[in-house]
């Protein structure tokens, strides 16, 4: 049986595997290549064929993916990758590179969907809302199991600025804050977005989610929040989802 492929298109690092969707899990270990500068759609796609053609051939589908919004496989938004993304129908393109069915989806979206499937969020009812913290804050809404995409809930304004500059893990990498300065800030952040949409339960993810213990019981709110547990499998995992529910049909 072929297994789908995901890959994980971050700013740093595009890294790949095929994915038992039994199990939610690698069949092989991944295969990491250093994203190129600049990283145009073209450029990209070279390093997917390179990952791709690591494991042995297969027609199985690919899916991909990729941190801006995504309507119908068109790129509609570029905050944190190159901008000559925005308004390409990116699965034609890699489709075509790859010679296999590719569905590209947003990296938060993707990692909301394998937390909700496999991880931290399974058997969960309700609204689900998983937030990633990272350079940039990603955001992920499950209703009952299904993927509502592309809330960008990073890119509420909060304090007179957007939410990811002043509160996602670059920001406090980059000022140096304490984890309990960090904590008062995340802390405003979800209760501006447990008022806004009064979610049944917070997923943290990103790789920040690892040191939970250091700031996971400062944030105060009334909602539940817990940590991720997929971690750094969740994008390839939930874009590997994707691709085969989407496989075989058109947008």
């Amino acid at each position: 049986m072929e297994h789908p492929f995901g890959i994980d298109f971050g700013g740093t690092g595009i890294k790949g595997a095929p994915v038992d969707l039994e199990r939610g899990d690698f069949v092989h270990d991944r295969v990491r290549i250093d994203t190129p500068r600049p990283a145009t759609p073209d450029a990209v796609a070279e390093v997917f064929r390179a990952i791709v053609g690591s494991f042995p051939a297969s027609g199985s589908p690919v899916g991909v993916t990729v941190p801006g919004i995504v309507r119908h496989g068109f790129v509609h938004s570029a905050a944190n990758i190159d901008k000559s993304w925005v308004g390409e129908d990116a699965d034609a393109i890699f489709t075509e590179a790859l010679g296999r069915e590719v569905h590209v989806v947003n990296d938060a979206d993707a990692a909301g969907l394998a937390e909700s499937e496999y991880g931290a969020a399974r058997g969960r009812r309700g609204q689900v809302l998983v937030i990633t913290l990272g350079t940039g804050i990603g955001s992920a809404m499950i209703w009952d199991g299904e993927l509502v995409p592309n809330t960008e809930l990073g890119h509420l304004e909060l304090d007179g600025a957007v939410a990811e500059v002043t509160t996602a893990t670059s920001a406090r990498e980059r000022e140096g804050l304490s984890w309990e300065e960090w904590s008062q800030r995340l802390t405003r952040y979800f209760r501006h977005v447990e008022r806004l949409f009064s979610p049944d339960l917070f997923v943290v993810g990103g790789g920040v989610s690892k040191s939970w213990e250091k700031f996971g019981h400062l944030i105060e709110i009334e909602t539940e929040i817990i940590p991720a547990s997929l971690q750094n499998r969740a994008g390839i995992v939930g874009a590997a989802l994707v691709a085969q529910r989407k496989a075989g049909f058109s947008d």
